[in-house]
């Protein structure tokens, strides 16, 4: 089990990418942009990756890297999405 600070500092970044997936998605909400909708998805995942950290206190396991890199991917696949339209 992680310590009580550990604990903390896990809820912390799980709230701040909560915060940013809702920051995100309302910006979806407005415009209709399809990069924030992917944006506040990846965001979204990364926050409940960081559900699965305080549950079994242990992030080196192999699921919680493939949750991290689907999230990098959406953030890279919104940037490419977003170049490749623009054009």
């Amino acid at each position: 089990m992680s310590s009580p600070l550990e604990a903390f500092l896990l809820g912390a970044l799980m709230a701040a990418y909560g915060g940013a997936a809702v920051h995100f998605f309302r910006f979806y909400h407005l415009s209709g942009d399809r990069f924030f909708l992917l944006f506040g998805a990846a965001f979204a995942t990364l926050s409940l990756n960081q559900v699965g950290f305080l549950m079994t206190g242990d992030e080196a396991r192999t699921p919680f890297y493939v949750v991290r890199l689907a999230a990098y991917l959406l953030i890279l696949a919104a940037i490419v999405q977003k170049n490749v339209s623009s054009r």
